[in-house]
């Protein structure tokens, strides 16, 4: 199976051990590339709702194509995130080509990069972490409820829905929150001198310019795989935005796909990265 070069490659938000987990496409995802430098920007294992209950054979894989990588002389850093917090007290750990790491500054042909995962930048964290953590929760629950109800519309001949997505587009709060987040790390990012700024977190793909009163920045976030499917991906000096499959379609699945995901066939994916302006 032929594999694409790609010079550097983003994950994010993966939340292993969860029921929205896409482990099994994030697996077709890491066989098909051969990435010179692959960041897990935070929230890869999420050590909230870990259960040794629901641990599937595709968030295994997942685990195993990172330690291939690794063994095949691609660097492979781990950022920590909120849902994987608890790793932050081994940060600085490094194991052959595993690094474990809050953040990183990558040379990208004398451009800066700075990588983290963004959760500094939320207020629910920083002040009421019981909060965010009964978000989660309900989050897992709802893309449950969300499986349960598209398996009764798919047998209705009806299309499938996505309740977060509609929610996030529908609360103008959850906008206000996507647009004061990247504004934030942004500024932040400009103060520092950075010429790009990637982080994961809001689960929102973006490639964006953003500019304050002190300049200019690429905005990036490599968004996830509950909802989007999406990676981060630069290569030939140029960003992109790495869609699973359609840009655009819906990622729920029925509720007997999720219970049974661990006897899905692992088969190589044939999107092709779209770049974004």
């Amino acid at each position: 199976m032929s594999k694409r070069s790609v010079d550097l490659v983003i994950i994010s938000d993966v939340h292993l051990g969860t029921y929205g987990s896409h482990a099994a496409e994030l697996v077709q995802y890491l066989k098909s590339i051969e990435p010179k430098v692959l960041v897990l920007n935070g929230d890869i294992i999420d050590i909230w709702q870990f259960s040794k209950r629901y641990w599937p054979k595709p968030h295994m894989q997942v685990l195993k194509e990172l330690v291939r990588l690794a063994a095949n002389d691609t660097p492979v850093y781990y950022l920590t995130g909120n849902h994987d917090e608890l790793l932050r007290k081994f940060s600085g750990f490094s194991l052959g080509n595993f690094h474990l790491l809050d953040q990183l500054v990558l040379d990208l042909d004398g451009r800066k990069t700075w990588i983290f995962h963004g959760d500094i930048f939320d207020a629910s964290m920083q002040y009421a972490k019981w909060l965010a953590k009964l978000g989660a929760i309900g989050y897992d629950l709802l893309i449950l409820l969300n499986s349960f109800c598209n398996g009764v519309l798919a047998r209705m001949g009806r299309p499938k829905m996505s309740f977060s997505k509609r929610i996030k587009q529908s609360v103008k709060t959850a906008v206000s929150y996507i647009s004061d987040f990247e504004q934030a790390a942004a500024a932040v990012a400009i103060e520092r001198g950075y010429d790009f700024v990637a982080c994961g977190h809001i689960h929102q793909p973006q490639i964006r310019e953003i500019a304050t009163s002190q300049g200019s920045i690429t905005y990036l976030n490599s968004g996830d795989w509950v909802e989007n499917l999406t990676a981060l991906e630069y290569h030939g000096g140029m960003w992109y935005i790495y869609p699973y499959s359609d840009a655009g379609a819906d990622r729920s699945r029925d509720l007997t796909d999720v219970l049974h995901e661990a006897s899905a066939p692992i088969t190589p994916p044939r999107p092709v990265p779209v770049p974004v302006s």
